[in-house]
């Protein structure tokens, strides 16, 4: 049969989310590109093994590089990092939708905002796209919580871990989570490696059980 993506190659594959098969090439090319993938597709599964073998650089345009991040910042406000990252996976595992593209382009445009508030002058540019901006709105409401939280009752907060946390200390954070996602990430549209990382590390939380299996035996 021919691959019903190119209409030119035989196809070989059996793709889950096509529920059809597709030839090795189109496979390849159009993989969380066009294609959605299921995360537990063999041929998704090989490819991101070989992707973690060969560890990827921080693309030289990326917005934010001239940032330096404490890591004294780091390890005081840990808490209100874990916070970031488990409502990133929470809202992904409300929203499957979501890529690793919505989260990065919400953590950069809260880590803008943040940028201006350090400087005084408030500017705040929410992405376009509904899952990036959701997510930037869920965000930005819980880091207004642990700053009023730890503010009110310092060193008792489920976010604080020790003094307050003040908006310049917020700006690195949201920093080091945006490079560590363009780290963890592959660049293709529709990736969720980044996400499927932030979800590995919370294991206990029921909220990231594993999705039913997509893959049908052909």
């Amino acid at each position: 049969m021919t691959c019903p993506i190119c209409e030119k190659r035989k196809s070989a594959r059996f793709c889950p989310a096509k529920g059809e098969k597709i030839c090795a090439v189109c496979c390849g090319t159009e993989r969380e590109v066009s294609i959605d993938c299921p995360s537990d597709c063999p041929y998704l599964v090989a490819a991101h093994r070989y992707e973690d073998e060969h560890q990827r650089t921080l693309p030289r345009d990326s917005p934010l590089l001239d940032v330096k991040v404490p890591q004294d910042v780091i390890y005081t406000h840990q808490n209100v990092l874990s916070g970031l990252a488990f409502t990133a996976a929470k809202f992904s595992a409300t929203q499957p939708d979501t890529t690793d593209s919505d989260v990065l382009a919400a953590l950069e445009a809260l880590a803008e905002t943040y940028k201006t508030l350090d400087s005084g002058i408030y500017y705040e540019k929410p992405p376009n796209t509904p899952p990036a901006r959701d997510l930037y709105t869920a965000l930005a409401a819980l880091l207004s919580e642990a700053k009023q939280q730890s503010a009110e009752r310092p060193g008792s907060s489920a976010f604080a871990a020790g003094s307050p946390i003040k908006d310049s200390e917020v700006f690195p954070l949201l920093v080091f989570l945006y490079r560590m996602g363009l780290l963890r990430t592959n660049g293709r549209p529709r990736a969720r490696r980044y996400l499927g990382f932030l979800r590995g590390q919370f294991p206990a939380a029921p909220e990231f059980k594993r999705e039913e299996s997509r893959i049908i035996v052909p």
